[in-house]
């Protein structure tokens, strides 16, 4: 659940705590995390207390090109262009190839969150050549993908490879 707060700032409500003590009103404790500036406050709220609910919007959206000072995305469902700011999307779009879909949380038409799928699909551009017969599963050597970010890969992995990429840590999975 997201409320508005007092100021205009959007809360997603981490926690709750009712609390009914006898015949007292009851109080219930919500643990809120801003979505600006990512801070957890407590909040106390009573029966009579009025909170405004904000109704998010989540969009599939198709990366599409740069410009800019933007990122281009489509959305999937209205064909409609909508740029996201380079601090807004950050590093996460080193796992973007040209229509990679991702999920686009959106308020009031504008992005609140940037959501990757969970693992992608990149090819390898550049590494080490692989040594045969090299199991070892400690062993690791550094590969540029396709996108320019640079990943640790097992030795058998060689230039060409399409490799499968865990988004949430940017570690190699298998190859695909």
């Amino acid at each position: 659940m997201v409320l508005v707060g007092e100021d205009g700032q959007l809360y997603h409500v981490v926690d709750r705590d009712l609390n009914t003590p006898g015949n007292w009103r009851a109080i219930l404790q919500l643990k809120v995390r801003n979505l600006k500036t990512d801070s957890i406050t407590m909040n106390r709220v009573r029966p009579d207390d009025k909170v405004k609910l904000a109704y998010l919007d989540t969009r599939k959206m198709q990366y599409s090109y740069r410009e800019g000072d933007d990122y281009i995305f489509m959305d999937a469902e209205t064909f409609d262009q909508v740029p996201l700011k380079v601090e807004f999307v950050g590093d996460q779009i080193l796992y973007l190839k040209e229509n990679d879909e991702v999920l686009v949380t959106m308020y009031e038409g504008k992005p609140l969150n940037f959501q990757l799928p969970g693992t992608v699909e990149l090819a390898i551009t550049d590494t080490d050549p692989g040594i045969k017969g090299a199991t070892a599963s400690n062993q690791i050597k550094p590969a540029t993908l396709e996108t320019g970010i640079v990943v640790q890969v097992p030795p058998f992995v060689n230039p060409g490879d399409m490799v499968r990429i865990n988004t949430e840590t940017g570690e190699y999975l298998s190859r695909a």
